[in-house]
């Protein structure tokens, strides 16, 4: 079993007719995913390499019944595209876009929440989501990720969620779900929203998360993991030795007045009863003790 997404989920591609979208929208059709459509207004009609094109999402759900939409469209256009895909009647939406203004991501964030409320939202500004061997929406790399379960990954980085993805698969240790829930401050998903989900899932035994420095997510997950968790956890935080003030890659990555340390956040994550690493080696390897325990 898997969240979110499975082996079952339709996917429409906004976007697919630019290159970065149809590259991936292929890929992602090539690993199994059923990419069912793609939508552009001046191209509706057409098709990429057999998907057809329509002007628009709620069109393409009609003709197609797809459930998930995956946004490759510029930084300007994600807030009109987001709101789209929920107008049109999908119920989870990965925008993989990166550099959306955190303005728009609060306006989209909260128009979701009043009048879409059972409509998920991952991103902007993530990798996406792969259920192995069954669903792969935006940028990972499928032959990283080994099927079967019995370890959930969640993680606020990008080229961090393709290490636990492989040091799993080094260890030949499986993964139900990994969901990249991106760095930007306003993330349509939370940590707290996939461990919730982790936790329901009766073929996920333990959970991976990778955090990193800024904001103040990993503490509220620290949180909700004592209040709420029974299956282990094993973590890393990146960004032990960034200099305070600077940016470190993504929006939300920086230390600002003393807070959002990794230090900070390790110890909270640690006073929650996680095995925390020093690596993402190490998360590996406390995660394989885990699994070998189970």
């Amino acid at each position: 079993m898997s969240i979110f997404v499975n082996a079952e989920t339709k996917v429409i591609y906004q976007g697919l007719t630019g290159s970065q979208g149809r590259y991936y929208g292929l890929l992602n059709r090539d690993y199994g995913t059923k990419v069912v459509a793609g939508t552009n207004p001046k191209k509706a009609g057409t098709d990429v390499e057999g998907i057809p094109i329509f002007a628009s999402v709620a069109e393409a759900v009609e003709e197609t019944g797809a459930t998930a939409s995956c946004i490759f469209i510029p930084a300007p256009g994600v807030r009109s595209a987001v709101l789209e895909a929920a107008q049109g009647g999908v119920d989870f939406i990965v925008a993989i876009t990166e550099g959306v203004p955190a303005h728009d991501e609060a306006l989209f964030y909260n128009q979701l929440r009043k009048d879409f409320p059972n409509v998920q939202l991952l991103g902007p500004n993530c990798p996406g989501i792969i259920s192995p061997g069954e669903c792969n929406i935006g940028i990972t790399a499928g032959h990283i990720a080994l099927p079967g379960g019995p370890v959930g990954i969640v993680s606020r980085s990008g080229t961090l969620t393709y290490q636990a993805l492989y040091e799993l698969k080094e260890k030949g240790i499986g993964c139900t779900t990994c969901v990249g829930i991106g760095g930007d401050p306003v993330p349509g998903t939370s940590f707290i929203d996939c461990l919730a989900a982790f936790e329901a899932d009766p073929d996920t035994k333990a959970v991976m998360m990778i955090g990193e420095i800024g904001g103040s997510a990993e503490e509220e997950a620290a949180e909700f993991i004592s209040n709420n968790m029974t299956k282990p956890i094993s973590a890393y935080v990146a960004g032990v030795t960034a200099p305070a003030g600077k940016k470190m890659g993504h929006a939300g990555a920086i230390v600002s007045g003393g807070r959002g340390t990794a230090q900070a956040k390790m110890e909270a994550l640690e006073a929650a009863g996680v095995r925390v690493g020093n690596n993402p080696t190490e998360a590996g390897e406390l995660m394989a003790e885990i699994v070998s325990q189970l």
